[in-house]
């Protein structure tokens, strides 16, 4: 793509990818007067989208979404665990007490040319924190209540038996809006999700039906079935620059404009959380209304995609 409105700049004698490199605001801020993005989108649109159900064979649910080239895999796993006894009818999302996060969110280096081998990346806990935040409700250090998940639906046996769920989430491509993907994803894995069938053994333990084919006593639950999610949270991410609102970042993007504004809503368009790590550019009241008014369309546009993903697919 040319360079618009570059006569009589030093951009018209250079060549455009040699402009880009060495002076890459000035190359968006070319753009963004015209109100359209160096890969052709208009200010307000996300990249397109993608969810794939059931990525992991081995996991209880799964997903791969991909937003552009950012791509998340995001996969369960269910274990059988003795309920606390503050919550004996409620099973657990597992937690991981350093540091307070319930959701495990890896990085490895080919996500990235950012990563190295052997060092966390800056996103890493951050996104992992967020995750966290936005699926479950911290009360306590050792207390979780979700809006997404009704843990009572996790219960076997009053006091006895529950599920121990585990959430992790690969990235396999980070090029902007990494919570946006990892979330996603996160959503799609739980409902692809399908809770095992369990059976009482003659000692009376909780096991897998497919551990204990023989002498298992009648099914704790009789078949394979799915979560019921409710208020189930979608988001966006937007950049702020100048009077621009740029939805759903690239890495560069991210990298060269530093003002990012997330806005989570749930299915029903109802605020779930607003984050903004800071920034040079100031959040009036005009430009969050409008990073919300951008979320809301933007979350038909995931619930849509969801449903079709779901309904490519059986699902019990």
């Amino acid at each position: 793509m040319g360079l618009p409105n570059v006569s009589g700049d030093l951009s018209a004698e250079m060549d455009v990818d040699a402009f880009r490199r060495l002076f890459p605001l000035r190359f968006y801020e070319r753009h963004l007067v015209e109100s359209i993005r160096p890969d052709a989108r208009p200010l307000g649109r996300a990249r397109d989208t993608t969810l794939a159900l059931g990525a992991v064979a081995s996991a209880d649910g799964s997903a791969l979404a991909k937003i552009g080239l950012t791509t998340m895999l995001a996969a369960i796993k269910m274990e059988v665990m003795t309920p606390s006894t503050e919550t004996p009818d409620e099973g657990s999302i597992g937690i991981n007490i350093e540091p307070f996060s319930a959701i495990d969110f890896h990085m490895p280096p080919i996500c990235s040319p950012l990563v190295r081998p052997g060092r966390p990346a800056e996103a890493e806990p951050v996104v992992s924190k967020q995750l966290s935040d936005t699926i479950l409700r911290h009360v306590d250090c050792f207390s979780v209540i979700s809006g997404m998940i009704n843990l009572k639906e996790l219960s076997l046996i009053n006091g006895k038996a529950a599920w121990m769920v585990y959430l992790d989430i690969y990235c396999l491509d980070a090029d902007g809006a990494l919570f946006d993907a990892a979330l996603l994803s996160a959503v799609a894995a739980f409902s692809h999700l399908q809770i095992p069938v369990v059976s009482l053994n003659d000692h009376g333990k909780v096991v897998l039906m497919s551990e204990e084919n023989e002498g298992g006593k009648d099914p704790v639950n009789k078949e394979k079935r799915k979560l019921t999610l409710s208020s189930i949270p979608f988001s966006l991410t937007c950049i702020l620059h100048k009077n621009y609102i740029l939805a759903d970042p690239t890495a560069e993007e991210e990298s060269i404009m530093e003002t990012l504004v997330t806005v989570v809503l749930d299915s029903s368009g109802q605020l779930v959380s607003l984050y903004k790590p800071g920034g040079p550019v100031l959040a009036y009241t005009s430009a969050i209304q409008d990073c919300v008014a951008l979320t809301r369309q933007r979350v038909k546009e995931l619930r849509k995609i969801l449903d079709e993903a779901l309904s490519g697919m059986e699902v019990y």
